[in-house]
């Protein structure tokens, strides 16, 4: 029986104030949401045009003009009112309670008055509203909305805007069901689903659960929605095959789910509602299913950096093993959503496997779709770049050497404000007997499930491999567990627990294989204020090799610290990359560098080869000729943020 055993704490639980994410918030928070609402106002010209934020005023009855836009541009400002809303939670900052105050009044003017609320429709084609579930978004932007209404009643404890959502979604369940008088049909694009969750979640009314589930169940089964549809409506917007099943994620009914197929985004927003409402329903067969397509995820479609989605026609998986390096599409969006996934496969089941898969996407890849100084974006994170191709040559035109600072389909960006303004969601958990350690992030996190308990945590994650628990509170002296989780990479882990008896301190070293259950370790015993355990491991420079089923990296190595993957670029080893190898013997070396554009990291450095060209001809019978040259790493998040150039994680392997 599946059992709801951890849930995830409110943002204004936590402090983070840590050496490595403490950069990266305040960054979202001084930089990257106020630039992204310049943006979202237009008032950046030399910037592709957004207009999200005029389209509301024009469907507000407060301007006049045209919708402008991709179909789905509502979606931007939902998203980045979530990552305002975050801000509230972990900010003091007033600036965002009045930006927020000031979107919630135009959003609510915008809402019709029986909830629905799609400026697309709204102003572009009022008599189309519901016609095309299949490409028009509808679902997808009132559900990053109703997403947003919900982070800004947790931060805040008003529900003027959840009350927005709450309009939006009993629209939405007065529609779809199948229940006498409402009509049949499911998204085009999955995310109403995580959203009607979060809804219920937040306000206990069991409603949203039950259309949440609708729309889940309805997947996958005949006759094919959208084939129906396709034979009554009359819009056209992106000419998408309605027979199409598997990009749309409607090829099976989600239990019968085995292989992650189409649209990778799509998918990974759907199997992070099914994991959750698995959890919430104690449903054994549809957590089947979340489990098969999370081992076929990992173990056979997934990037070394945590990237999904290997091929630009569809942004979709495609067979098992098939990951190339210099053609792949994983958009930041997509590893936004592999936290997502692993994030409420934590909930039914703490397992190291998973926090292991969600540390891996956000210190890589999520961090790779952002410029360290906030002001550009990837949508595609490539592991393979060369100027004179990517962004050019055919079949190479979405991968770009550099990031641009806007584009017309933004989903990303502000992907990335709500993701790591949420950091403290992903790094904890709790029930009523154990409180769970899922990331090494450095601040204060005060329990609700066990009243009046604190822990605070001092990390030198991820350059160091130490990390302490210290109990701040604990006001009733409660007994409790505490689960770090330990990385996979680290069997060398030690831990030493620390118990204060008034003055005295007495020390013990904790047995990993006594306590160490699917990679967590299981502490007892704390329970005074001061009572604290260290972790500590080694950080040693790993060698990576592929499947060798994954014929692309066939002969090459990759090279990883931690929870970071590395990468050359020319900045450091010059141009043509492809002609540098690593020997088995070489001795890796570490270096912590500060650097005025990439900031404090730990280079790494080797003894390689560089293959010399034995003349101009395109063949020679003459094996090539090498030369010694020192190869630099470093962390793949950083690689793009010094002009462009060549970068590749995989290097031969000699």
């Amino acid at each position: 029986m599946v059992e709801n055993i951890e849930f995830q704490p409110r943002l204004n639980q936590t402090k983070v104030r840590d050496g490595f994410w403490d950069y990266f918030q305040k960054l979202i928070l001084e930089q990257v949401i106020p630039y992204q609402e310049k943006i979202l106002r237009d008032e950046i010209p030399e910037i592709e045009k957004s207009h999200v934020i005029e389209n509301f005023r024009i469907a507000a009855g407060l301007s006049k003009g045209d919708f402008y836009g991709m179909v789905f541009q509502d979606s931007d400002l939902a998203k980045w009112m979530e990552a305002v809303s975050n801000a509230i939670a972990i900010s003091d900052d007033s600036w965002f309670r009045t930006k927020a105050a000031e979107m919630i009044d135009l959003i609510g003017k915008a809402q019709e008055e029986d909830g629905y609320l799609d400026t697309y429709f709204q102003i572009k084609a009022p008599d189309k509203k519901w016609t095309d579930l299949l490409e028009a978004h509808e679902l997808y932007c009132m559900g990053h909305m109703i997403e947003a209404t919900v982070a800004n009643y947790e931060a805040t404890g008003k529900d003027d805007f959840l009350k927005i959502g709450k309009k939006i979604a009993d629209c939405i369940g007065r529609r779809f069901g199948k229940e006498a008088g409402k009509k049949r049909g499911i998204p085009g694009h999955p995310e109403i689903e995580i959203a009607l969750l979060r809804l219920y979640h937040a306000t206990g009314e069991r409603r949203y659960l039950e259309n949440a589930e609708y729309f889940i169940n309805e997947r996958g089964t005949e006759p094919n929605y959208f084939e129906e549809e396709a034979e009554r409506r009359d819009i056209t917007i992106f000419g998408m095959d309605p027979k199409d099943r598997g990009y749309a994620q409607n090829n099976k009914p989600v239990r019968e789910l085995t292989e992650a197929t189409g649209h990778a985004v799509r998918a990974a927003y759907l199997y992070t509602a099914m994991a959750d409402l698995a959890a919430d329903l104690h449903d054994e067969a549809l957590q089947a299913a979340c489990e098969r397509l999370w081992n076929n995820i990992v173990n056979q479609k997934m990037y070394i950096t945590g990237g999904i989605g290997s091929t630009v026609h569809g942004e979709a998986f495609t067979i098992p093993y098939d990951l190339p390096n210099d053609t792949i599409y994983a958009e930041t969006c997509a590893s936004v959503a592999m936290v997502f996934f692993a994030r409420e496969m934590l909930q039914m089941n703490p397992s190291g496997r998973y926090a292991d898969v969600m540390e891996k996407e956000l210190y890589n890849t999520v961090l790779s779709g952002m410029q360290h100084d906030g002001t550009r974006f990837f949508y595609v994170n490539p592991l393979e770049v060369d100027p004179s191709v990517s962004g050019k040559v055919p079949g190479y035109e979405h991968v770009l050497p550099e990031r641009p600072q806007w584009y017309a389909c933004a989903c990303c960006p502000p992907n990335v404000s709500r993701c790591i303004t949420a950091l403290s969601k992903y790094a904890w958990g709790e029930n009523e007997n154990t409180i769970y350690a899922h990331l090494y992030v450095g601040g204060t996190f005060a329990s609700s499930c066990i009243p009046g308990v604190s822990i605070d945590v001092e990390s030198g994650y991820p350059w160091k491999g130490n990390v302490r628990y210290t109990i701040g509170e604990n006001k009733e002296n409660r007994e409790f567990t505490l689960a770090v989780r330990i990385p996979a990479w680290a069997r060398n882990a030690a831990a030493i627990l620390r118990i204060r008896n008034g003055e005295e301190e007495t020390s013990q070293n904790v047995s990993m294989e006594e306590s160490l259950r699917d990679g967590y370790l299981y502490l007892n015993g704390l329970t005074h204020v001061g009572d604290c355990v260290e972790i500590c491991f080694e950080m040693p420079v790993r060698r990576i090799y592929a499947n060798p089923k994954v014929r692309k990296d066939a002969g090459l190595v990759a090279i990883a610290r931690g929870p970071i993957v590395y990468a050359l670029e020319e900045r450091d080893n010059g141009a043509e990359l492809y002609a540098l190898s690593l020997p088995d013997s070489a001795k890796l070396e570490t270096e912590e560098v500060k650097d005025p554009v990439l900031g404090s990291y730990v280079r790494i450095t080797a003894d390689g080869y560089r293959d010399i060209s034995n003349g101009e001809g395109l063949y020679s019978e003459k094996k090539p000729e090498t030369a010694g040259q020192t190869l630099t790493f470093v962390p793949y998040y950083l690689w793009g943020n010094r002009g462009s150039g060549e970068m590749r994680v995989w290097v031969r392997d000699v």
